[in-house]
């Protein structure tokens, strides 16, 4: 029998991002196992059809392709798609592809080691890092649920004419009251998030047939790479700024913990492969659906019919005045659709949102409370900001909310991708099913790429609204004294996450051990037995509510 040997000689992953390659890998699975294959693989668990097994894993990809599809990406790509037509649809296919890249990342380290990525950053990082780690991780939740509940209200704003500020304490209640669904266990809701991607699918695939755009521009823009125009860089950085978000990273880590992974290698593969296939569909979805809202918002605003305030509008296309657009040169019917695409988009995202805080708090803080209450304060805190701006500066004031939130998500980028790409990258954490070198190239070159751009994104807005603004010169330079020292202790942290050695050993070379160790300590095993799964995390699987 092959033995698995210590986690310093292992030389990676026969995954390339959990596509089996060639060459040997060490086994992980019982001491009476024969040529690395567990006796499991002999169990109905493998018995089953290929598509069977597949369809158990089908539902985490899902709830993470909504951080692409949210309504801040949605304004992201109508003020695109206005400005420079079908131009920068390659963006959006590169994006996506770096997307697929990265989730499946986090889905492999949830797989692997049996913990989610915040679980992780505690158990590596010393107190002052993790406490700050985990503040960040909660104000990105929080920024990425601005434009949600923004997107929301707006979309009852145009549908019941409700204020938008009454939009946003609906949004509020009926996250939690959707959330309750997982009571009844969390495919249910995955089916219910599924079902609401389809209808934004549907909406926007439907304005886009009504208003033909024209298919060999649209295929030019998506394939051929341009940059023209004054503002073409800076909408595409926008567009690759808003695509990777830091609480997705969190998140999609959590979800695949709810499945249960038989514990030999076979298994471990299986499903990171099969989380990889569902992650490129949801995905695949997603890269249609702004496709289709670039491309309307293209078509409408280069129409030659365009009267001087539509032009207006297109010069500075939001969420709320796209709804008044496509009335104004559609017809009523067109707004109606959009607003139904708006609010699938917004209540989506706001349930994902609110897992995402859940798994947060839980993993940096191991919070001893009950989880709907967790998931009210989540909601509660996440709302606040939104309502506020709504009650005092209406839809106009949201609208500028939402770029603040963006411009917050991706100051917060490195500090959840990088602990995901050291610890997926690192023997002590993933063992055996550690990152190849060439995804270890590939997605390092990714995230300093990605992390790249965010950070010249925030430099340079920063310095063009101090040059711009109508603030006095005294006032700019106490601004500045006051921020750039700031974003010099940003770039050490980027710095210090980056360099850092990990320390801490979470992946054993005794499998059995490593695996009934982690069962114990979850509450999901006991010590007379070795399990025949990798540890199963019910506390992620199900959100009780109370009776």
């Amino acid at each position: 029998m092959a033995s698995v040997g210590a986690p310093t000689i292992w030389g990676g992953s026969n995954r390339i991002v959990a596509v089996d390659v060639e060459g040997p890998t060490p086994p992980l699975d019982l001491p009476n196992s024969t040529d690395g294959q567990s006796d499991q693989e002999d169990s109905p668990e493998h018995q089953k059809p290929g598509w069977r097994k597949f369809l158990s894993f089908v539902g985490p990809g899902f709830l993470v392709s909504l951080a692409y599809l949210d309504p801040g990406n949605l304004e992201t790509d109508l003020q695109a798609g206005a400005n420079h037509g079908y131009e920068l649809l390659w963006i959006i296919l590169i994006g996506l592809i770096f997307a697929l890249i990265i989730q499946s990342l986090a889905a492999n380290l949830g797989v692997s080691t049996g913990k989610h990525l915040s679980e992780l950053c505690k158990a590596e990082y010393p107190p002052l890092v993790k406490y700050c780690l985990w503040f960040l991780a909660e104000v990105a939740v929080i920024a990425a649920d601005i434009p949600e509940v923004i997107g929301t209200a707006f979309a009852l704003n145009i549908l019941f004419h409700i204020p938008v500020w009454a939009g946003v304490l609906v949004t509020g209640f009926s996250t939690i009251a959707l959330l309750g669904l997982q009571r009844y266990g969390i495919r249910k809701l995955e089916l219910l998030i599924a079902t609401l991607v389809f209808i934004m699918a549907a909406c926007f695939f439907g304005e886009m047939s009504y208003v033909k755009p024209p298919a060999t521009e649209v295929l030019k823009g998506m394939f051929i790479p341009r940059l023209s125009g004054n503002s073409a860089t800076g909408d595409a950085i926008a567009l690759l700024g808003a695509l990777v978000m830091p609480h997705n990273l969190f998140l999609h880590s959590a979800l695949v913990l709810s499945r249960k992974v038989p514990r030999s290698v076979r298994g471990v593969n299986d499903a990171c492969r099969f989380f990889l296939i569902e992650s490129g569909f949801a995905l695949f979805v997603a890269f249609l659906i702004n496709v289709a809202v670039v491309s309307v918002s293209g078509t409408v605003c280069s129409a030659n019919n365009l009267s001087s305030e539509n032009a207006s509008q297109c010069n500075d296309l939001t969420l709320n005045s796209a709804a008044f657009l496509l009335k104004n040169m559609l017809g009523r019917s067109s707004s109606t659709v959009y607003a139904i695409a708006l609010l699938a988009s917004g209540q989506s995202s706001t349930i994902t949102g609110t897992y995402a805080g859940q798994y947060i708090m839980q993993g940096f803080l191991d919070l001893k409370m009950k989880k709907w209450i967790r998931n009210l304060v989540t909601r509660c805190v996440a709302i606040t900001p939104s309502l506020i701006v709504a009650i005092m500066s209406g839809s106009s004031g949201a609208s500028r909310l939402i770029i603040i939130a963006s411009m917050i998500l991706s100051f917060e980028l490195p500090f959840a991708l990088i602990p995901l790409l050291k610890f997926s990258s690192s023997a002590t954490k993933m063992g055996p099913h550690k990152n190849s070198i060439y995804i270890i190239v590939i997605s390092w070159i990714l995230g300093v790429g990605l992390i790249g751009i965010n950070i010249y994104y925030l430099s340079t807005g920063f310095v063009g609204w101090l040059i711009n603004n109508s603030v006095p010169k005294v006032a700019n330079v106490f601004i500045g004294i006051l921020v750039f020292p700031l974003m010099a202790v940003y770039i050490v942290a980027v710095i210090y996450l980056t360099f850092r050695k990990d320390t801490i050993v979470t992946f054993s070379d005794d499998p059995v051990k490593h695996a009934t160790a982690m069962a114990i300590e979850l509450g999901n095993g006991n010590s007379g037995k070795s399990p025949d799964r990798l540890p199963y995390r019910e506390d992620l699987a199900d959100i009780p509510f109370p009776e």
